[in-house]
């Protein structure tokens, strides 16, 4: 590889330089996306514990280590600012979601969001989605090319229409409400970023345009009654000191969040699936752990399921559904002693901790067990494990995230078993979000 630093260390700072190999960003972003994990350690060999990439016509510094990462994620000295970073990236599609604040205007909103996701609704949230998901999952197809992903993001979806929005929508405007959300999502990592007709980034916006006059349509009826659904809690919600959401907040923050809630709940579910596909003694191991715990998941039970919290935590692990956290520095600064100018975008990506031998046992390897108390590769540093963010901007629902992919795969489990043939190993698309490329085909078959 070159070598290229990416700038000039000012004079007695005692900061040390950012190398990279300073090819075209088009190269550096087809190299990632066709093999992130080799990419990252050839990096970590040629550079060190940090690095940078040119990307979509920008500088991005990676940390290569879990200190850098840490360094970004917590911003402690608040040298990092969300919003130029994401906003370039997905900002016309998701465009004022909680992701894309930062400092006094982030909490505000966190705050008066947070009551949507506290202890009360998420304990009505899951006691609503029981019957849902277990009738969706009852209706599944069997058969030898059941393709998961499909699947997955259809009882998502559903989910998200029902528990989230309150509304039952036929079937194709559920469709075009989901096609809406996932032109939005593509479009973020698009290497053509302009309206250009027939391009991702064009789809997107208009994407974006069905989203915004859907939520306006229905908000009206929302504000009026109050109802168990996200949608009604964010109309209502409000903070210690009374304040409360705009129309428009209401709308940005919907669109936001059930992308977020959609797109990653159906990738968990995905790689876990695989996952126990490959390795039937822990599908097996889960299932008698289900046979042995009532069939129908209460908040006070969620804890019991343990095999299927380390399956899922593993998961996550090895591919986790958020590439990374892209912030840029709003002053000169520097991480892990590594000078940082102005302006500069930062990313601390999961996968750099996740794969890394310095922090895990053999970590290409699936091994749920690394999770138990007594092994605890996960507490070897606190950003071992990082596939829900962290400081912050940890992602505020990543509770409701986890009871939605347990009581998926409880019934899961409880109805059917799956496999690939032996050999099987899939190929997954990192272009926009990771996903296998052939949607993961298996054979389902009832019990």
């Amino acid at each position: 590889m070159r070598r290229k630093q990416l700038a000039t260390v000012p004079a007695g700072s005692g900061l040390k330089p950012i190398h990279g190999t300073g090819d075209p960003g088009v190269i550096e972003v087809l190299r990632f996306f066709r093999d992130p994990i080799n990419t990252v350690a050839r990096r970590r060999a040629q550079y060190g514990d940090i690095t940078y990439i040119n990307s979509f016509g920008l500088k991005f510094v990676i940390p290569l280590n879990a200190d850098g990462c840490e360094a970004i994620a917590m911003n402690r000295q608040k040298a990092f600012a969300n919003e130029p970073a994401w906003g370039f990236l997905i900002g016309p599609f998701f465009r004022r979601g909680i992701m894309l604040m930062d400092f006094e205007e982030h909490l505000h909103h966190r705050r008066i969001m947070q009551q949507a996701f506290g202890n009360t609704h998420l304990k009505g949230y899951l006691q609503d989605m029981q019957p849902m998901l277990a009738e969706r999952v009852a209706h599944l197809p069997v058969g030898d090319d059941v393709r998961m992903l499909d699947e997955f993001k259809q009882i998502t979806l559903d989910l998200a229409l029902e528990i989230f929005l309150g509304l039952d929508l036929p079937r194709a405007e559920a469709d075009r409400i989901n096609k809406a959300f996932i032109d939005c999502v593509n479009a973020g990592l698009s290497i053509i970023r302009k309206n250009i007709p027939g391009t991702r980034w064009a789809r997107g916006l208009t994407g974006r345009t069905v989203l915004e006059d859907f939520f306006h349509e229905h908000l009206r009826a929302k504000r009026a009654t109050a109802t168990p659904d996200l949608f009604s809690v964010l109309c209502h919600a409000q903070d210690e000191e009374g304040h409360t959401f705009t129309d428009e907040d209401v709308v940005n923050h919907m669109i936001f969040v059930l992308m977020a809630a959609h797109d990653t709940s159906t990738i968990t579910l995905t790689t876990m699936a695989y996952y126990m596909a490959r390795y039937p003694q822990w599908q097996e191991r889960a299932r008698e752990q289900s046979r042995n715990l009532p069939p129908e998941i209460s908040y006070d039970t969620l804890d019991e399921f343990t095999i299927l919290d380390r399956i899922m935590k593993e998961s996550l692990r090895l591919n986790s559904p958020v590439p990374g956290l892209p912030r840029q520095a709003k002053e000169d600064t520097e991480i892990c002693g590594h000078h940082i100018p102005k302006g500069t975008y930062v990313a601390a990506i999961g996968m750099v901790n996740h794969h890394n031998p310095a922090l895990w046992a053999d970590p290409e390897r699936f091994d749920p067990d690394r999770f138990t108390t007594e092994r605890a590769e996960d507490k070897v540093h606190r950003y071992a494990w990082m596939p829900f963010g962290g400081g912050v901007h940890k992602c505020i629902g990543l509770y409701f995230a986890q009871m939605e992919i347990k009581t998926i795969m409880h019934n899961l489990l409880l109805r059917y078993e799956w496999s690939v043939p032996e050999d099987y190993r899939w190929e997954l698309d990192n272009s926009t979000l990771p996903v296998p490329k052939d949607r993961l085909p298996v054979r389902l078959r009832a019990l």
